[in-house]
């Protein structure tokens, strides 16, 4: 039987033997396949910088610094932000090879980078999306793809956590929705709204199926896979004379909704499955402007009766 290669032996390892180490961990601590992906991307972009043979001790902030340089160098329309995201995935390859001993220790420092605004469905268009097919005489098609608009607006999921859904995975006697293919390969479950719960209810009697059975199908009754259901919303959309088609814009939407609504930021963090709150308190940060809606609606100054009683104004005494 072959043996595995162990690095703890190797005094000094390249780049190719660490990185190997590092995806044997983050393998055996279960991540998802999307996690791993990402991390074999950022590799694969910095080993065509600088060399799989490359030794991990020569590995310094300059070289991070020259990495940056090379991926705007490689890619004149490289937004920060995606710059930001290999560093994320190169800093973690790095933080584990200063762990075990093969770097020296240094800070891998994010770029300063402005966060595009994140485009949201409008309530026009939100209008058009929702009004209700004649389940009598549109196709199952359509009045799947309904379903899915209401479904992905009430509750922020991601593709791939929908596409991945069960009949069963709906609990209509506990009011929640277990949610098991996320980002972070931890499931957990979601409150089921009143509205979405009778929306579901309604489809899956029209549905059919068995518990097993993937929530969202196609016209066979199989699994609707992630192309599919982009070109289901893409062509839905546009019927309806939405311009925008993006699946994930609904997750925008739904997150921003919340926030106009005064919605707690800590539960909107749960319910979209984020790891750190610090994502969240970005959708707050984006939709600014927005939040001056009602602003004095909510503000505790414009509702404090004294303020009321004195038009706004406090009289100074002359």
């Amino acid at each position: 039987m072959k043996k595995m290669m162990s690095l703890h032996t190797t005094a000094n390892p390249t780049l190719k033997e660490g990185y190997l180490r590092f995806i044997q961990r983050k393998r055996a601590a279960n991540l998802s396949p999307d996690t791993l992906q990402f991390y074999e991307d950022t590799y694969s972009i910095f080993i065509h910088y600088i060399g799989e043979n490359t030794k991990c001790n020569s590995l310094c902030e300059d070289t991070v610094l020259d990495f940056i340089t090379y991926m705007r160098e490689r890619n004149k329309a490289i937004r920060d932000t995606s710059i930001n995201t290999y560093l994320r995935g190169l800093r973690s390859i790095l933080y584990f090879f200063m762990s075990e001993g093969y770097t020296p220790e240094f800070k891998v420092k994010m770029i300063t980078a402005e966060k595009p605004i994140k485009e949201t469905y409008t309530n026009a268009e939100l209008e058009r999306l929702l009004k209700k097919p004649n389940i009598k005489t549109c196709s199952f098609s359509e009045y799947r793809n309904w379903v899915l608009v209401c479904y992905l607006l009430g509750t922020g999921n991601r593709a791939k956590t929908l596409c991945n859904l069960t009949i069963s995975d709906i609990d209509f006697t506990s009011h929640e929705i277990k949610l098991r293919a996320v980002k972070n390969n931890k499931p957990y479950i979601i409150p089921l709204s009143r509205t979405l719960e009778k929306t579901l209810a309604e489809y899956i009697e029209f549905r059919k199926g068995g518990n097993n059975d993937y929530l969202f199908c196609n016209s066979y009754g199989q699994q609707m896979c992630y192309d599919a259901l982009k070109t289901a919303i893409h062509r839905y959309n546009k019927a309806r004379g939405v311009t925008k088609t993006s699946v994930h814009l609904f997750r925008h939407t739904f997150a921003k909704n919340w926030i106009l609504n005064n919605g707690d930021i800590f539960r909107l963090q749960k319910i979209l499955g984020h790891q750190s709150i610090e994502i969240v308190k970005e959708y707050v940060n984006m939709f600014g402007s927005d939040l001056q809606q009602n602003f004095e609606v909510f503000n505790p100054l414009d509702n404090m009766e004294i303020m009321k009683r004195n038009n706004g104004t406090i009289r100074m005494k002359g």
